[in-house]
């Protein structure tokens, strides 16, 4: 089966989304699949093989200058094409992490309005491409966002189109509500036009079917895939220590909950010196200020050798390196994850996680058989969640979290699964579009 896949690149930050999708295409390379990975906006930021094609469509500066600029949108693609081109891109857009979602509502809505919008040159490109070029089986969208294309491709494109959405809300909660509300409309309007609607959790089937007006009899959950391969690195000495680490492994930002792992740290300032936290991941320049002064107030109260910064890791190999330093990784997220795909990469090198009672987590600690949640709400839960981990003998949970997410999640398990849900949706009759 001929199969491409439409992703979103996240501007050169390490995207689990993006992420994701470049180990699905992966994943159904290896079981026979003709699969085509098609970044949009930026090309995409990923620490193991990149198996997209090096070219961008619906490229983020001509996207953004076609809403801001008047005229823009008319220019010819001879004048203005070549700011789609990958390495342009990435200088272009590397401080795009200073921006705020929530200024993006217009934008927002001139993507989802498609062809009506003033990105249509760009969407008529990528459509024209898909259908004259590369003529696949099943062309599957991994976000709600990108459904602005869907009704002008469905007009050329005879096969099933499918939208696999994994965190779309996150983005629409940031937005005002003028702008949530309009976005959400457009997005329930052009999603009548795909097949099917994929989750990687049963509660965000639930929670995206209500929150954005979608059949839930359309929605199916397929299991993450995850690269289970992991590369040597050198032995952290934390192992022979007596002292527990708690370590944070996120995008540094108030929604994945960094201000409630520090906030958790300076109350846990009075514990004993055999408690250590390490913090990782990546900083958007729109959150270096704050988070900055707010660690080095924790460290001040509670010692700089008790908490130490380790930045972000640049490949695969530091990745696993930094998680294998912790004892329990803690991510006391705000928003509802929708996937917990942090949760599998940690548990690949025996790690357990301590996650809020919210979203997806409570899937992902069940399928993993160990782990800790706590509820959400209350910060002296999260404390005393972190004083509980902290006690137990996370050694002995090692080789069975490492067990079930090969044994669940493997590329190997995963791809005849995954192929069977699309070779599913390739067979069935052609759904009923409503009119748009």
């Amino acid at each position: 089966m001929k199969i491409a896949i439409i992703t979103a690149g996240g501007a050169g930050m390490f995207c689990g989304s993006c992420m994701q999708d470049n180990t699905l295409a992966r994943t159904l390379r290896n079981v026979g699949h003709d699969v085509t990975l098609i970044p949009t906006y930026t090309p995409i930021t990923v620490d193991e093989e990149n198996v997209s094609v090096d070219r961008v469509f619906l490229g983020g500066v001509n996207v953004y200058l076609d809403s801001t600029v008047p005229g823009w949108s008319r220019l010819p693609r001879l004048l203005k094409g070549w700011l789609d081109r990958p390495k342009i891109l990435r200088q272009l857009t590397r401080r795009s992490s200073a921006t705020d979602a929530s200024q993006l509502g217009g934008l927002t809505i001139d993507m989802l309005k498609g062809n009506l919008g003033p990105q249509r040159d760009e969407i008529q490109q990528l459509v024209t491409w898909l259908v004259d070029d590369l003529k696949p089986n099943l062309i599957l969208f991994s976000n709600a966002l990108l459904s602005g294309v869907v009704p002008t491709l469905r007009q050329r494109f005879g096969g099933k189109i499918v939208c696999l959405l994994q965190g779309d809300d996150v983005f629409l909660d940031a937005l005002s509500p003028r702008w949530k509300n309009a976005s959400i409309d457009l997005i329930s309007k052009n999603s009548q036009h795909f097949d099917r609607l994929l989750t990687h959790s049963c509660w965000y089937a639930d929670h995206i079917s209500q929150s954005m007006g979608l059949p839930r009899e359309r929605v199916e959950q397929i299991p993450l895939s995850i690269d289970c391969e992991i590369p040597d690195f050198a032995a952290d000495d934390h192992c022979n220590s007596p002292s527990k680490t708690i370590g944070y492994f996120a995008r540094i930002c108030p929604e994945k909950g960094i201000g409630n792992f520090l906030n958790a740290i300076e109350q846990l300032a009075d514990t004993t010196d055999a408690l250590q936290f390490r913090i990782a991941g990546f900083l958007p320049a729109l959150h270096r200020v704050w988070f900055h002064k707010r660690l080095t107030e924790v460290q001040g109260a509670i010692g700089p050798n008790r908490l130490q910064w380790l930045r972000s890791s640049r490949t695969r190999t530091e990745k696993f390196q930094i998680l294998k330093s912790f004892d329990v990784l803690c991510v006391p997220a705000n928003y509802h994850e929708p996937k917990g795909l942090f949760m599998l990469e940690a548990a690949l090198v025996g790690v357990p996680s301590l996650v809020p009672a919210h979203g997806a987590f409570p899937e992902r600690i069940s399928d993993l058989a160990q782990g800790w949640t706590y509820p959400a709400d209350s910060q002296d839960a999260l404390c005393q969640a972190i004083r509980t981990a902290s006690t137990a003998t996370t050694s002995r949970m090692s080789e069975q979290l490492q067990q079930s997410v090969r044994r669940k999640f493997s590329m190997d398990v995963t791809g005849p699964i995954l192929s069977q849900v699309l070779q599913d949706i390739v067979n069935e009759q052609q759904i009923t579009q409503s009119p748009s």
